[in-house]
């Protein structure tokens, strides 16, 4: 037994002394967002990275709320969201540092060909909202402070109104699903055009409503403070914010492509 202990230990040791070998791979914690994870765009946006800086980035998807609260304790060491007013509360309030708005796209509201609710002739998102809740049409919300759900709140205070009823249903669930049951349930919902396109061939959805600068939904990526949270991976952190607002970041993001759609664009340094 006491020598089965000290093999247990010595291979902990030799463990430890291999991770913290200067070829040994690092780690990187990002929490992003659910939209961004489902449009496959890190799928192409990260090997380069890894491979440069010869480190694995740990993605977690979650919605933006979630993500900032994984920042705020430490949990991880970097992220990548979309919610202007929660991103600069998170950086006043002292958790992050080295903000970098990298890219953009725009919300789109989506629901039945048919078009019950008759939203297509809105002038503004506001107005598309307010038709929708007058016709008692179906509405699915994320419902999870992601970033999605932050602008959608924003436009329904636009429209003075306040959602509630049977026709409003909010489930807490990640864009991708949240697409579904809306397709299910032949309703309509707010979506980010990167989402909607990476599904658009899973659901029989349509865009009825686009266009507003309201609509409009930047990416920031951001580093947790290490002067907080002193044992985040800070080095990496900013080399990754520094690589999606490089050139060659730029790039990829510029010529990523779904079913032949552009998803994202750059506000770098577009090539």
């Amino acid at each position: 037994m006491v020598l089965t202990g000290r093999i247990i230990v010595f291979a902990v040791i030799i463990l430890a002394l291999v991770s913290a070998s200067p070829g040994a791979e690092e780690r990187l914690r990002l929490a992003t967002t659910t939209s961004t994870d489902n449009s496959g765009l890190l799928n192409v946006l990260l090997p380069p990275f890894e491979k440069k800086m010869n480190v694995k980035v740990d993605v977690i998807a979650v919605g933006t709320g979630k993500a900032l609260k994984l920042g705020e304790s430490g949990d991880v060491d970097v992220v990548m969201v979309h919610a202007p007013q929660l991103e600069e509360k998170f950086v006043t309030r002292g958790f992050g540092i080295n903000r970098r708005t990298f890219m953009y796209n725009d919300f789109v509201i989506v629901g039945p060909a048919e078009d019950r609710a008759g939203i297509k002739g809105a002038i503004d998102a506001a107005q598309a909202l307010a038709i929708l809740a007058r016709s008692g049409s179906a509405f699915i919300s994320r419902g999870d402070e992601s970033g999605t759900h932050q602008k959608e709140k924003s436009i329904w205070a636009a429209a003075g109104i306040t959602p509630s009823g049977r026709w409003y249903l909010e489930t807490g669930l990640p864009m991708g699903r949240v697409l579904v049951i809306t397709d299910q349930k032949k309703a309509y919902t707010l979506c980010d055009r990167g989402t909607f396109i990476a599904f658009k061939d899973k659901i029989n959805l349509r865009i009825l409503y686009e266009g507003d600068p309201l609509l409009n939904n930047p990416y920031s990526i951001i580093a947790v403070n290490p002067a907080v949270h002193p044992h985040v991976n800070y080095a990496k952190a900013s080399a990754l914010i520094a690589w999606v607002a490089s050139p060659e970041g730029q790039k990829i993001i510029a010529s990523y492509r779904k079913n032949g759609e552009k998803l994202f664009y750059p506000t770098v340094s577009a090539p």
